[in-house]
């Protein structure tokens, strides 16, 4: 498959007057995605410590965060959910949710592919071109025991603590929103509220974040797969 990788140093100059779109669908070889990034980023009334960003800084950062998400749809994470139950004082906890691999900033399969400015933003269409080993693993999450979920994630603006970094608020709200999916489908599937549940999680494409009433938010769509389901009377 042809296609045109652009370098960092070389983004500057490929904004184009009338973007093309970019089938971000299944393809067993490469997967894509589009990624926006605030050249003014607030985190509440906190401004980014790069604050603005320069075009050569945000690049960067949309090839970070889309190497986040295409580790999130190729690896996915493992979790430990303990759903809490308010009546019974027990707490509701998703700590445990570990990523199963990483794909990182600078890796050659990772390009971006068409760059441009909008609304203050800049706008990046990124794609990875899968190894055979990462094919056959993204195969798993659309066989088997593997369900499909959507859930939308929130966080503080200013992120899950005072100083949180651009990075750290992403991965703060992917995993509410992970949490709420799995919450939902344990609804639907459970005749009684369990006390836990385990198993693995992956994106089943890219995240969409934007504000909503003060709070960060993301609408993501999942694969599931619950392992391990413990139910209150094992306690």
């Amino acid at each position: 498959m042809k296609r045109t990788l652009l370098p960092l140093f070389f983004f500057l100059v490929i904004y184009a007057a009338g973007a093309q779109e970019h089938d971000s669908g299944y393809n067993p070889e490469v997967i894509r995605g589009e990624v926006w990034v605030d050249f003014e980023p607030m985190y509440g009334n906190r401004p980014d410590i790069e604050y603005p960003l320069s075009r050569e800084t945000a690049g960067k950062r949309a090839l970070q965060e889309a190497a986040l998400y295409f580790s999130g749809m190729i690896y996915g994470w493992s979790f430990h959910y303990d759903i809490g139950e308010k009546a019974r004082g027990i707490a509701e906890e998703f700590d445990v949710f570990e990523p199963l691999g990483e794909i990182r900033w600078g890796d050659p399969r990772l390009g971006m592919i068409e760059a441009e400015d909008r609304d203050m933003k800049l706008r990046v269409w990124a794609d990875y071109q899968l190894s055979e080993v990462q094919q056959k693993r993204m195969q798993t999450w659309r066989t088997g025991t593997i369900r499909n979920a959507q859930a939308i994630g929130y966080c503080p603006l200013t992120g899950p603590s005072p100083d949180s970094g651009w990075l750290e608020i992403r991965n703060a709200v992917l995993k509410d929103a992970a949490r709420t999916a799995v919450r939902a489908m344990l609804r639907g599937s459970e005749r009684n509220r369990p006390k836990a549940a385990a198993g693995f999680i992956s994106l089943a494409s890219f995240p969409r974040f934007f504000v909503d009433s003060g709070q960060w938010a993301v609408a993501a769509r999942f694969h599931v797969q619950i392992n391990e389901v413990t139910p209150f009377a094992a306690y």
